[in-house]
């Protein structure tokens, strides 16, 4: 899963936007909503809530704009004050405000944040208002398992991480490759036979910039290596060795990826590949429209990504919205459920190509008549959902990338790298 979905250098600043701000900025388009510290009129505090976000790329904030436009519509009354903050440095801000009891009405919760967030006691329980949600039939038990400790609910799905793989259709053509590969071993194989230096070409884009951990993590358990077993750490320095030398290999020895691939994150590999300079990609659902408005159908198509030693593993993740103050608590609930309605969804979907959480809106013909939504639709149904032990965002951004980063800089082997991640995960959990 790629929470950290894009590169949030490109928004250094948090913005806050009223309602009729935001309704000046729609007209001026998606780039207005960028703009920090725009005011407004001042509301009776009984009808003004606040958001925090993470989206950062100029479709998500399209996809934000149409569905808060939708919200105003609905709720003519309502302020809704929106902060986006750069997703590196979401927590870092999460754990300081509520340190000092400042903190928004409603925010953006993922499932390997939800331990930590949940620690602070800072979300609301939201399990009466979602048992008694007209929407709740259209979402299966498994959508809440990820926002979900002891029973209780504090989130709503807004849309699915829904991992998939991009590959060049045309390039795999040339070479004469039947189809995008099924296993890690023709994954190699066809990564080397699509590299051509005297091209410019690479065969794989490597995400092993921000928020690469996540498929590094991934490559463990591909090969055979668990992570945590009954809240204990339970990596095997074996099995992580050997998928870690593979998942190198590709770079140090094999050389189809960049050379820039040590900080390569969202916005490079999608930048690469849109360009013609890789010809797969790991990635997900959400940058789908992305690519479709540089490469055509003849171009490009996406797969189920390669199965390892161990199999497919694959991360299938809900982003959810929860509430974090009682204060207008039903003003809260109206825009954190609003999210999971089919009207907003639909259009969220066809804005950004997200995933639906919703098995209503799965089921809508925008999705299954949509032929690369049938990689996503096998995904969802194989995946994995993320980690949720309390420390896992940070195991994952200050131990797992760095120690795989000095693996491609030569400054570790990847046992040693094994050995670093293993000790951090257990002074993690301990």
């Amino acid at each position: 899963m790629f929470v950290d979905d894009p590169d949030p250098r490109l928004h250094p600043l948090p913005h806050r936007l009223d309602r009729r701000r935001f309704l000046q900025a729609s007209a001026m388009g998606a780039a207005a909503l960028m703009l920090p510290g725009c005011g407004g009129p001042q509301a009776p505090d009984g009808s003004r809530i606040n958001y925090w976000h993470h989206f950062t790329n100029q479709t998500e904030i399209r996809g934000l704009q149409r569905v808060t436009e939708m919200f105003l519509a609905a709720h003519p009354d309502i302020d809704l004050l929106q902060e986006n903050i750069p997703n590196k440095d979401f927590m870092a801000k999460f754990t300081a405000a509520v340190q000092a009891q400042s903190v928004p009405d409603t925010t953006m919760v993922t499932s390997e944040r939800l331990g930590n967030m949940h620690a602070m006691n800072s979300l609301v329980d939201l399990t009466d208002r979602v048992d008694n949600w007209p929407m709740r039939p259209d979402y299966p038990e498994d959508r809440w398992q990820g926002i979900s400790i002891d029973d209780k609910i504090y989130g709503v799905p807004a849309f699915a991480f829904v991992d998939w793989m991009y590959y060049r259709l045309d390039w795999l053509e040339e070479a004469g490759i039947a189809g995008p590969p099924t296993t890690l071993e023709e994954f190699q194989d066809t990564a080397i036979r699509l590299t051509d230096p005297a091209k410019g070409r690479y065969g794989f884009g490597m995400r092993a910039g921000d928020g690469g951990q996540f498929i590094v993590v991934d490559m463990l358990e591909a090969f055979g290596s668990p992570i945590v077993v009954d809240g204990k750490a339970a990596i095997d320095i074996s099995k992580a060795t050997e998928a870690l030398r593979f998942f190198s290999e590709l770079f140090t020895v094999h050389k189809v990826v960049p050379p820039s691939a040590p900080n390569d994150s969202y916005r490079q590999i999608m930048e690469s590949f849109r360009t013609g300079q890789t010809g797969m990609l790991w990635h997900g659902t959400g940058s789908l429209t992305e690519v479709q408005r540089s490469l055509s159908a003849q171009q490009f198509g996406t797969a189920v990504k390669p199965a390892g030693p161990e199999g497919v593993i694959t991360r299938l993740s809900y982003l959810y919205n929860g509430m974090m103050k009682a204060d207008n608590a039903d003003i809260a609930w109206a825009w954190v459920s609003f999210w999971g309605e089919t009207a907003p969804a639909v259009e969220f979907m066809e804005i950004t190509g997200y995933f639906p959480a919703s098995a209503r809106v799965a089921q809508d013909e925008r999705v299954t008549g949509n032929p690369y939504f049938a990689a996503a639709v096998e995904s969802v149904r194989i995946g994995r959902l993320p980690h949720q032990f309390v420390g896992a965002d940070a195991w994952g951004r200050l131990t797992v990338l760095p120690a795989f980063q000095k693996i491609l800089t030569g400054d570790r082997t990847p046992v040693q790298a094994a050995e670093e991640m293993a000790a951090g995960l257990e002074k993690i959990l301990s």
